[in-house]
């Protein structure tokens, strides 16, 4: 009877015992569950806030970019343009006087051809800036190719040009931000990589548009903070965001610069 009671208190406390360790265990999965997912939604609000951030770095790239553009524009029709507007009528209200000589009739005349033709040319290339003709009336492959001509032009750089894409007339606009895309990488590579060489091309990679660039410059540091706050990598990572696309630049020191945006 002794016997019995004692394997019944002992079957009673192992009972207990495995309950109680089965409701530690349980107690404390239920606070590692709880405090990984408040880390995980910890984690998962500073990566919202982070890509918030970042959407309005990009933002205000875009904005400070439309500024800087528009502010060139107005200088450009105050200095150049407006300026050769004010000199042609000077010119037009002196042929009114009566006294005047035939000679000076004729060079005050010559000289509103001359500042009407400059004043054109300077409308001309303001609206090359705006939107190159080429890239409006025949697609980017010509835009890009008139680019690398005029870089080439130059002497200081030499640049390499292939595409084996085939490019709608009509996204005139997405155009538009690759070209100044590129055309803000060759000027950096010109600028301040210091490089000979360029290479472009644009190619099918899995089962993707892509844009490939590179060059031999002098490289930078992809860590240093004013690279990351530069106003033209803000520039390019803004209008990749337009277009929905991917950016991926490596670089380093001595090395060059690669670069592979996904359109």
């Amino acid at each position: 009877m002794d016997r019995e009671l004692l394997f019944q208190k002992e079957l009673l406390e192992a009972i207990i015992y495995t309950f109680s360790a089965f409701l530690l265990l349980a107690l404390v999965l239920v606070l590692f569950f709880y405090f990984s997912r408040k880390k995980i939604i910890k984690y998962e609000l500073q990566k919202k806030d982070l890509e918030i951030s970042y959407q309005k770095d990009l933002l205000q790239a875009v904005i400070v970019t439309q500024e800087e553009e528009r502010k060139r524009i107005a200088q450009d029709l105050h200095d150049d343009i407006s300026s050769k507007l004010n000199v042609i009528s000077l010119h037009t209200h002196m042929l009114k006087v009566n006294d005047l000589s035939e000679s000076e009739r004729s060079e005050i005349t010559t000289n509103i051809i001359n500042f009407t033709k400059r004043a054109i040319d300077d409308s001309r290339r303001l609206a090359h800036d705006l939107l190159p003709p080429v890239l409006e009336k025949f697609g980017l492959d010509a835009g890009v190719r008139e680019l690398c001509l005029e870089f080439q032009s130059s002497k200081a750089v030499n640049v390499h040009y292939q595409n084996l894409l085939v490019f709608d007339q009509n996204d005139v606009q997405n155009h538009l931000h690759l070209f100044r895309i590129l055309q803000e990488l060759m000027n950096n590579s010109v600028r301040h990589g210091k490089a000979n060489h360029i290479h472009i091309d644009f190619l099918n990679h899995q089962n993707n548009k892509v844009c490939k660039y590179s060059d031999d410059g002098v490289g930078f540091d992809l860590k240093k903070q004013e690279y990351k706050k530069g106003l033209g990598m803000k520039n390019i990572e803004s209008r990749v965001a337009i277009l929905n696309g991917k950016l991926e630049i490596e670089s380093s020191v001595k090395n060059g610069i690669s670069v592979l945006i996904t359109f």
